[in-house]
């Protein structure tokens, strides 16, 4: 008889991690108006008129508020064109994103 070893074959299990979200944040500024804010929301964030006034009236009180968590990528497209809408009319409106805990 041989002597032959038999070994045997352990299968690999990759885990695929998910990616991680980040937070697009609106900064309050006291000179861009209250509905222009609401309508930004709503366009770009597809939010309802309720929605957008009690994010843009939290901002205001505290001075910012998380509008909506995404993956880095749709995070920072959405804050950079809802900074680039206000900056296009003139007011000094500014998203942020930063990574979620």
């Amino acid at each position: 008889m041989a002597d032959t070893a038999v070994t045997p074959k352990t299968k690999v299990k990759t885990k695929t991690e998910r990616p991680r979200l980040h937070k697009v944040i609106l900064l309050n500024d006291d000179y861009t108006p209250r509905e222009f804010v609401v309508t930004v929301l709503k366009a770009e964030f597809r939010m309802t008129e309720d929605q957008a006034h009690k994010v843009m009236i939290t901002a205001h009180r505290r001075g910012v508020c998380v509008v909506a968590v995404f993956t880095r990528d749709v995070a920072e497209t959405k804050a950079t064109r809802a900074t680039d809408a206000g900056r296009a009319k003139g007011y000094p409106l500014l998203f942020t994103t930063e990574p979620e805990e």
